[in-house]
């Protein structure tokens, strides 16, 4: 079995590279892995094993045709992490996201078809539904994105469907809710107030705190993942939830006392543009149809993460381009 995992040196896609490299896959133990990614400020080579028999990796650019069409014969199939990921930096500038997201969703989906690999897992987000005040979102549910990221996530999910219908290829989508662990680039909420509050400093929180997120350790999403892969339907979509919601106050209260840090830390920040509210997934297809379910309870996946990033000051402290460099 040869995979490749784009986005491969991402807080996601390397956490399943870990996984399959360790052999914590049924039927995978003897997998080889090539992972592609960009090394962007979110990659970091340090996340892979230095040298690894089962591995190879290639630093490029999704995007790149030619280069995509010289990786993919042999593979027998892509797991699709690579992609801009970060809400308030779609704001600030959305050509990267278009770029990366919805153009190298394509050039890899036309890729595989032209290079006849014969599986494909393409990985979304929950932020594709926009905002639900009650309820949970099942997979049929309208897409309706509310900001410039999802927009492109949600792009990319179409085109995922058209090369279903239109060609016939096998890939399947799944759609996940906020992702914590190790490894996670310090701008997205847990890390970043990790890293702040060991340091002494503090926290900005939006609004008044009370937008609601369900949080799925990046374990579960990977084992959630592997499922698709072997036995994900062609052309489906499986949301995968982590059955945990919380408030940002609450996260931030619960991280508060994890780090020994004092409520005088938290600042509370104008909102961010079109902040979506509440998200929350019905995850019963994944569940009944692939024996899908979380194991890492909240608190305690949540004192492991603040643990590592006690444990690894250097890896976190250092600016991307030195950790890069360093790899």
């Amino acid at each position: 079995m040869r995979l490749l995992v784009t986005g491969g040196a991402g807080f996601i896609g390397s956490a399943y590279v870990r996984t399959v490299l360790a052999g914590g896959y049924a039927g995978y133990e003897d997998a080889s892995v090539t992972v592609l990614d960009k090394l962007t400020y979110a990659g970091n080579r340090a996340n892979l094993p230095e040298r690894h028999e089962q591995l190879d990796f290639v630093e490029g650019d999704v995007c790149d045709t030619d280069l995509l069409r010289q990786l993919l014969p042999g593979h027998d199939a892509v797991v699709h992490f690579a992609a801009e990921s970060h809400v308030d930096r779609s704001i600030a500038d959305p050509s990267a996201f278009v770029r990366t997201n919805v153009v190298g969703t394509q050039t890899l989906l036309e890729a595989c078809l032209r290079t006849g690999v014969e599986r494909v897992v393409h990985i979304s987000t929950d932020e594709v539904y926009g905002s639900i005040a009650s309820g949970a979102w099942t997979e049929e549910w309208p897409l309706a994105p509310n900001s410039p990221y999802a927009a492109s996530k949600a792009s990319s999910d179409l085109l995922v469907r058209a090369y279903a219908r239109t060609h016939g290829l096998d890939v399947s989508v799944t759609r996940c809710s906020n992702n914590y662990g190790t490894h996670q680039h310090p701008e997205k909420l847990i890390p970043l107030f990790v890293t702040r509050l060991l340091r002494g400093e503090t926290v900005p929180l939006y609004g008044d705190g009370s937008n609601v997120r369900e949080w799925l350790h990046v374990s579960d999403h990977c084992a959630a993942v592997q499922l698709v892969l072997t036995r994900g339907r062609a052309g489906e979509v499986y949301n995968v939830g982590g059955g945990t919601e919380h408030t940002n106050r609450q996260v931030t209260d619960l991280l508060l006392r994890l780090c020994g840090a004092s409520p005088g830390q938290v600042r509370y920040v104008t909102d961010r543009k079109g902040h979506d509210l509440r998200y929350a997934l019905d995850d019963s297809k994944i569940r009944d149809e692939l024996g899908y379910a979380p194991r890492v309870p909240f608190e305690e996946g949540l004192a492991d993460v603040v643990d590592w990033y006690r444990a690894n000051p250097d890896w976190w402290q250092a600016p991307s381009a030195v950790r890069k460099a360093a790899a």
